[in-house]
């Protein structure tokens, strides 16, 4: 099997790859970048040494000291809201692009067996935000080089906790946009990517819904425990909390049209120690993901609807306890910026962009560095995986303890990704 550190795609054979038709073909060409030593080894160095959500303390210095090698017309600003950085460059008049990449990890032990695998239990990088900041400092490298030829204000952005779902928030909240704290300018246009179980050295980009919004809740139900032998004297909590799980299910079946997309998991149900006491409290830990506002909405109020209509059923001692853990809305593509990134992607990589592919259930925050400041934006998915795992059962996929991006041409595809990106809409230098 060969192994993610292996290249099988040559730097020559990806120029050679792509079409006439892109004006940043010859510009890409003459400012290359050291991919295989400088950019793969900090790979590697990120992908060994994982950090979680809100602890990227080390990633964050790792990315500021890199930063600072790359050019000294950099403004670095960092610990935005945690760990957060943000790199810009001012380079002329022009319009102001961002390029997002996120830094932590998850709580996740490794189980790939590489050479450079995670040194610490229960941290890995399962869901390719290491390949996510390395592409996007080779990026701006890459940007840097050429800036002769753009003329405009580049952002590099590197965001802490997004797998918890507030890192981009926090980063708002902080002040990355208060002229009297951190004062990032704000973007004309956010771009942002995700590496993805897609053949390396692919893309994809589409208008609209990409990914879906997340909804989580912690829900406590309120029996009256006692001894197993004498479930007449108690209310049971479990026994609730089961008909919750079950009844839940019937909102999508039942309630929500077969054409909109809605998932509802409980992911968590924890009551009690021991095999002979009915407990107090059964806690739930529900997952709500759809595409549109408006069922979204609907599957939120159903299921506060059922957890509260069966605990009344069970003569709970009290109403249920539904807080709202973190929420995340729809990434939705602006359809005008999608369409620019669309026909640059496929001017530049030809029949590497991939069409017509589904949504990603999943979800992020990104958009928030765009909506807070009424942007529009543009995120999409490029490959990792060499066809051979493609065809593996079950296929490898992201927050997988043996999730591994094959490094090249991931790589240099991410990079070369945001760079065209960020040029599409960047002003041409004035001769």
């Amino acid at each position: 099997m060969l192994d993610p550190g292996q290249s099988i795609v040559k730097a020559a054979d990806l120029h050679n790859n792509v079409p006439a038709g892109s004006p940043y073909v010859e510009l890409l060409k003459t400012h290359v970048i050291d991919y295989e030593t400088t950019y793969e080894i900090l790979y590697k160095h990120v992908h060994a040494n994982p950090e979680l959500s809100h602890l990227e303390s080390g990633t964050a210095s790792l990315i500021a000291e890199h930063l600072r090698l790359l050019s000294s017309r950099l403004d670095i600003r960092t610990n935005i809201g945690g760990h957060g950085i943000v790199a810009i460059l001012l380079n002329g008049s022009g319009p102001t692009i961002m390029l997002r990449a996120d830094i932590d990890a998850l709580p996740v032990s490794e189980k790939t067996s590489l050479p450079y695998a995670s040194k610490h239990a229960n941290v890995m990088h399962a869901c390719g935000h290491d390949m996510h900041l390395t592409a996007l400092l080779a990026a701006g490298e890459i940007l840097i080089r050429a800036a002769a030829a753009w003329s405009g204000t580049l952002i590099m952005l590197f965001q802490p906790a997004e797998e918890a779902g507030d890192g981009a928030k926090g980063m708002i909240a902080d002040g990355l946009y208060d002229p009297r704290k951190h004062a990032c300018p704000i973007p004309d246009i956010v771009l942002g990517q995700h590496v993805a179980p897609l053949p390396a050295g692919t893309l994809t980009v589409a208008p609209g819904v990409v990914m879906c919004s997340s909804d989580n809740f912690q829900i406590t139900i309120h029996g009256h425990g006692g001894h197993g032998s004498m479930p007449h004297a108690c209310i049971d909590p479990l026994v609730i909390a089961s008909h919750i799980v079950v009844r839940l299910q019937t909102i999508v079946a039942r309630e929500i049209p077969p054409d909109q997309t809605v998932v509802i998991t409980v992911g968590s149900l924890h009551a009690g120690h021991a095999e002979n006491v009915i407990s107090d409290e059964a806690v739930l830990k529900v997952n709500i993901r759809a595409v549109s506002a408006e069922w979204r909405a609907r599957a939120i109020e159903s299921v506060q609807r059922v957890v509260r209509a069966e605990c009344e059923a069970g003569r709970c001692t009290r109403p249920p306890d539904i807080e709202a853990m973190s929420s995340l809305p729809a990434t939705d593509n602006d359809a005008t910026t999608t369409a620019s990134v669309e026909a640059a992607f496929g001017a530049y990589f030809g029949p590497r962009l991939l069409k017509n592919l589904p949504r990603a259930l999943g979800s992020e925050d990104v958009s928030e560095l765009a909506t807070a400041v009424h942007r529009p934006y543009c995120f999409w998915f490029w490959g990792g995986v060499t066809p051979e795992k493609l065809e593996e059962k079950p296929l490898v996929v992201n927050h997988s303890p043996f999730f591994a991006p094959l490094i090249q041409p991931t790589l240099r595809t991410g990079a070369e990704a945001l760079a065209v990106a960020a040029l599409t809409f960047l002003a041409p230098a004035k001769a």
